[in-house]
């Protein structure tokens, strides 16, 4: 505690001298003054605690300025101790004890009697500053309390009864004070929740603090959300109650909110694989029998058109993919699917895929490649591929002359990782200053009237910039709005040394004599293509329609493998595959079963694995896709071709 202040009052200086050194001590302030007047200001100003006074002093005597000191509310709880050289008279004792003072000193001072005396009222003194210290603070406390928003109220232990109570129940709960008083506790408690409510309390045995959402009932018997924090001492339950209806009322919007976006997912999901089937089976007969026609006797002008074919199929393949992928990066559920392939083979095709509409435009479309560079790498060719061709078919879209150009250079090799940067060139039409902070987001383009004028989605880029940075890659572009643009983006990858090369070449496909397939497809032009192909290996194919020919067909045959689309009419592939894989008995049930599925969705394909299929082929899909699953099918069944 600070220290307290005590003053000194005697007309002569002498003894205020003696005094003082008779009571000097480290946890007081001596304050002292010859002059009455001074004295009031002093106990004023300084916050007297205990007062010397001496009782004959001209002008103003003791008796007289402690009457003054005792009538006024701020130095009306002066301790004060007379000091007199007068008689004991009883008279004067009394006089001075009715004017409010504690005791006398009577000189000449006795040290003992003198600084004992002292030492018992400085240390009443004390007390009484501590009581009212802690007295302000109770006051400080009570107005808090008074006006918490909180509900607070003091519970006896063992009767459950309320002791006492702030207003705020009537705000949260509608009860008026009074009515709530030395009732108990469990009165506002629902009859079906009291056991809980007893056990939360039992907990506090264990426990300083506790808290727990909870419901009360308020005065119309609605449950109203609450938040208690509980503390218990001396067989006392000390509650702050808190209104959690607001909070609850928000968490219940945000389960209904998350209830509502998985909702929506979940139908967007629908669509999309919907979408997917029913775009990508048809994309997969053109592409399939584009493929056929190349195999084909055609004149120059035919190539030609079977090749636009192509390129028509592609394009229209990219926007859906770019639209499928937009969704599936959104959703999380986009996954990266790498291989060993020549990047070479990756750069060439992208290009000459793009030179046509190139050549429509009368474009330079130009293609440089740093020596350096690895010839096959680890990554996902789809998406590499997906990233060039955007960035390609956009720089020759917004190109009306000059060139279109695409420089690949290898930044660093350390190990076994290479990073290389990708630019692609133009001189189009540039992209405005202000238009440059979005040209990356989904469904923006360059200017206001660019779809109109140039066509596209406003994917592109987007799904570029996606793409780019699931690969843990970065991209970013340079542009003079009239002259050009340069879009540019860094990958690391993982060089391969030893690569034994596929057949890329539909001419170079090898021959499968000796194989016997079962293909379970409904839609008549991908089963024509699919048999086209297998017929093409030297397989030999039988067909079906649905899962349950497929299951008849097994019984009576014994085949290499099964080509099993997912969605067919009466039994689909994934019921299919999963009586074959429990209803079986023999080897047959080990058939291996590639599932061919127009589903991009991650779900789907591992809805293909659950079901007991070993392989997805995703349609659509080229010669060299199926190939390369048949290949390995024969490697593990140890088929000699």
């Amino acid at each position: 505690m600070d220290k307290i202040n005590v003053l000194i009052v005697d007309d002569k200086e002498e003894n205020i001298i003696a005094l003082e050194a008779l009571i000097q001590r480290d946890d007081i302030n001596i304050i002292s003054t010859t002059s009455p007047n001074e004295a009031l200001k002093l106990a004023w100003d300084q916050n007297i605690c205990l007062a010397l006074v001496d009782v004959q002093m001209p002008n103003i005597d003791g008796f007289t300025l402690v009457e003054m000191l005792k009538s006024h509310p701020r130095t009306k709880d002066i301790l004060i101790l007379f000091v007199t050289a007068i008689s004991k008279e009883t008279k004067y004792a009394v006089k001075g004890l009715s004017t409010g003072a504690m005791d006398y000193l009577y000189k000449p001072l006795d040290p003992i009697i003198t600084m004992a005396k002292v030492d018992s009222f400085i240390r009443l003194a004390k007390a009484q500053l501590e009581i009212k210290h802690k007295n302000a603070a109770l006051e400080r406390y009570a107005v808090i309390i008074a006006n918490s928003v909180d509900i607070i109220c003091v519970v006896d232990e063992r009767t459950k009864l309320i002791e006492e109570l702030n207003p705020s129940i009537e705000k949260i709960l509608g009860f008026k004070k009074e009515d709530v008083l030395e009732r108990p506790i469990y009165s506002l408690v629902p009859k079906n929740r009291l056991e809980d409510f007893r056990e939360e309390l039992l907990k506090l045995d264990h426990e300083k603090e506790r808290t727990f959402e909870f419901q009360l009932l308020n005065n119309k018997g609605e449950l109203v959300w609450t938040e208690c924090r509980v503390t218990f001492s001396k067989k006392k339950y000390f509650f702050s109650i808190s209104n959690h209806t607001l909070q609850k009322q928000y968490e219940e919007q945000l389960i209904h909110s998350k209830e509502d976006a998985i909702q929506a997912r979940n139908v967007k999901e629908t669509f999309l694989a919907n979408m997917s089937h029913e775009l990508r089976t048809p994309l997969n007969g053109i592409i399939g029998i584009a493929n056929l026609l190349k195999q084909t006797e055609l004149e120059e002008a035919q190539k030609q058109m079977v090749k636009l074919l192509e390129v028509s199929s592609q394009s229209l393949l990219g926007v859906v993919n770019d639209i499928l992928d937009l969704s599936k990066i959104d959703a999380g559920k986009f996954v990266l699917s790498k291989k060993e392939v020549n990047i070479y083979h990756i750069l060439k095709s992208s290009i000459e895929l793009m030179r046509t509409k190139a050549n429509e435009k009368l474009l330079d479309l130009n293609l440089e490649i740093d020596p350096r560079l690895p010839k096959y790498i680890e990554t996902d060719p789809l998406r590499l591929n997906q990233i060039l061709m955007n960035l390609i078919s956009n720089a020759i879209k917004f190109t009306e002359k000059g060139y279109v150009s695409l420089r690949v250079n290898q930044l660093s090799h350390e190990g076994d990782y290479i990073t290389v940067k990708f630019e692609v060139k133009d001189t189009g039409i540039g992209i405005q200053p202000e238009r440059k902070a979005k040209i990356f987001e989904s469904y923006e383009q360059a200017d206001d009237d660019t779809s109109l004028k140039y066509g596209g989605t406003g994917l592109g880029l987007g799904i570029v910039k996606k793409l780019v940075e699931l690969q843990n890659g970065k991209i970013d572009f340079n542009s003079e709005y009239g002259k050009g643009s340069n879009f540019w983006f860094e990958l690391t990858f993982r060089a391969i040394n030893n690569y034994s090369t596929p057949a890329e070449n539909i001419e170079e496909l090898t021959s499968f004599a000796g194989m016997r397939a079962l293909v379970a497809e409904d839609n008549q032009i991908n089963q024509f293509i699919v048999v086209k192909f297998l017929k093409n290996w030297n397989i030999e194919v039988d067909v079906t329609q649905n899962g349950q020919e497929a299951i008849a067909m097994l019984k009576k045959h014994s085949y290499d493998f099964i080509l099993m689309d997912t969605y067919m009419p009466g039994m689909g592939g994934y019921e299919a595959t999963k009586h074959i894989r429990t209803e079986f008995n023999d080897d047959k049930k080990y058939t291996p079963i590639i599932s061919m599925s127009a589903a991009v969705l991650e779900d789907e394909k591992n809805a293909a694995m659950e079901a007991g299929m070993d392989y997805v082929l995703t349609k659509p899909f080229i010669p060299q896709d199926l190939h390369r699953l048949i290949h390995v099918i024969s490697l593990k069944n140890n088929v000699k071709l």
